[in-house]
């Protein structure tokens, strides 16, 4: 932490990259019952990802399902996708910190990721992906705008920077089957990336939902597990929330009164309004994470592979569930986590993590459940690093093969084979990125990832599907503007970036360009709102709008 009790190293959403934190001693982990649980994990994914082999027959089937997707199926894939071992462990870890005060991302998660990305978002996604035939993320932008370059433009955002997002959580899943396999690192990143990769590249994008689905159920029963386990312990809900009320005397002397995280109130109490605590929950973890959800390119394509608008309406309390249960119960369970640890051993979480939030999870479940549980749960996290890999992998490639090379390199050719070659470049990239990345990158990879898309995409986005009066010009510019901004803000202001890069120091001779608060406020925050008059003032200037685009699109 630095001065102002800034979270520097950005370890508040870091997922499992060092799993060590799940050191077990003797008895306490049996490796032949954790094999033959994950042996049986691998051979039902194996099966689902043949089983989308067998069924894709058209790139229309490889690229979104063929549009006829069951809703359950997707909602499941959808928030299989979205959670990965950064919102169980990281983000648990996070409300070990912070407390109770994270469940206001459970609602946005919620409110903006489920139920205005599928309800309303999703409707409009759905009807003019299939009226234009986009196949993409990035090809729905070109379509409604009628731009090859916003589409390789695009496709280029996330070709370069969804490799970093996909090789921390890589990382991740690889440390985690090194430890509690006991199997060399190098080896156990080759092993997962060749398993993702076979049902990604043959499977396509149906082998990805269903293992997807599949994986999430695994989640999803693990996590209603550790729910209940964690209110018996304290005797029922109210209970437990009255117990962890009654420490937060320890929790302001822990961190406010040593000046360790300044603005902090206690595990069940909104940090003060301001404060670097305040800016650092509310503009990068709540606001950066819930509103940034509506622009991830593997979430958004999704909405594309139902048939009919009933089943999003269908999807949404499936999907509702599902994120409560997942995210809820992480968030829950860390902060609750304070109230156990100071009641069995007489520390906070923190102190019994050593100060590293990421093992809060990790040695709460190591301490409160049953050994066939933390077996049980260690799957869970390999699902859940495995269906966000997944996805990610087969966006990547497709940002490469269908919207940078069809959309101007190659304006011909077979669209599954070369989604597939360029499926295999990016999982080799992400690979490589594994292998040389230092530890502790996971959080910033991620933070880096959402606040790209958010700011490049969102507003070009949500105004092609709404405004009539959006235009090309203000779609190009707002897109172009965001991504670059938002280099510029992580290179030489936001501090967890700007302080590890140098490049404000080397030219500037200081770490960053500005000061408090501003060091703490996510990207997102300040280069969305811009991005956004971009947009508005660059259609405004242009006569040429969305609308006519799209109609001529489906005429021709």
């Amino acid at each position: 932490m630095d001065g102002n009790g800034i979270l520097v190293h950005g370890n508040f959403c870091n997922t499992v990259c060092n799993l060590w934190v799940f050191e077990m001693e003797g008895d306490k982990m049996d490796i032949l019952m954790m094999a033959v649980i994950i042996l049986v994990y691998l051979i039902v994914t194996v099966y689902l990802g043949y089983f989308g082999f067998r069924s894709t027959n058209s790139s229309e089937d490889y690229m979104v399902a063929g549009r006829k997707v069951n809703p359950a199926v997707m909602a499941l894939s959808y928030g299989a996708a979205f959670i990965s071992t950064s919102a169980i462990v990281g983000f648990g870890g996070v409300a070990g910190l912070f407390g109770f005060s994270l469940l206001w991302l459970t609602f946005l998660n919620i409110f903006v990721g489920i139920f205005i990305a599928y309800a309303i978002v999703g409707k409009r996604v759905r009807k003019i992906g299939m009226e234009t035939g986009a196949l993409t993320f990035p090809e729905l932008l070109g379509k409604i705008y009628g731009s090859r370059f916003l589409q390789a433009f695009s496709g280029a955002v996330i070709f370069l920077f969804m490799p970093l997002y996909a090789g921390v959580v890589l990382i991740g899943a690889a440390r985690f089957m090194e430890v509690s396999l006991s199997i060399d690192y190098s080896m156990a990143l080759l092993f997962l990336s060749v398993v993702i990769a076979l049902y990604v590249v043959y499977g396509g994008i149906i082998a990805v939902i269903y293992t997807d689905a599949f994986q999430g159920g695994i989640m999803l029963v693990s996590m209603i597990f550790l729910l209940f386990a964690i209110y018996s312990f304290f005797g029922g809900i109210i209970p437990a929330h009255e117990a962890l009320t009654s420490y937060n005397d320890i929790a302001i002397k822990l961190f406010h009164e040593s000046g360790k995280i300044i603005g902090h109130n206690g595990w069940t109490a909104f940090p003060t309004l301001g404060s670097p605590a305040w800016w650092t929950l509310v503009s990068t973890i709540i606001l950066g994470v819930g509103i940034g959800v509506l622009a991830q390119p593997q979430l958004a394509v999704r909405l594309m592979t139902v048939a009919s608008d009933r089943d999003l309406d269908r999807a949404v309390p499936i999907g509702a569930f599902f994120i409560f249960v997942m995210v809820g119960t992480s968030f829950i369970a860390g902060s609750l986590s304070n109230a156990y640890f100071l009641e069995t051993v007489g520390k906070p979480a923190v102190a019994v993590a050593g100060g590293n939030i990421d093992k809060i999870i990790p040695e709460l479940i190591n301490s409160l459940m049953p050994d066939w549980f933390i077996a049980v749960f260690m799957v869970t996290l390999l699902a859940a690093a495995m269906s966000t890999l997944s996805s990610q992998f087969h966006t990547i490639g497709s940002a490469l093969g269908r919207d940078i090379f069809q959309s101007g390199l190659l304006r011909k050719g077979d669209t599954i084979k070369i989604t597939r070659v360029a499926i295999s470049l990016g999982i080799l990239f992400s690979v490589v990125l594994a292998y040389i990345l230092p530890p502790g990158v996971i959080a910033r990879g991620t933070a880096i990832f959402f606040a790209l898309c958010a700011t490049s995409f969102l507003p070009a986005y949500i105004g092609g599907l709404y405004w009539k009066g959006a235009s090309r010009v203000g779609a190009i510019s707002s897109v172009v503007f965001g991504f670059f901004a938002s280099l510029f803000y992580l290179a030489f202001i936001h501090a967890k970036e700007a302080k590890e890069l140098g490049i404000s120091r080397l030219i500037f001779g200081t770490d960053t360009i500005l000061s408090f608060p501003w060091t703490v406020i996510d990207p997102l925050v300040v280069i969305l709102p811009l991005s956004t008059v971009i947009f508005v003032i660059g259609s405004l200037i242009s006569r040429e709008k969305v609308v006519d685009r799209i109609k001529v699109e489906v005429e021709s």
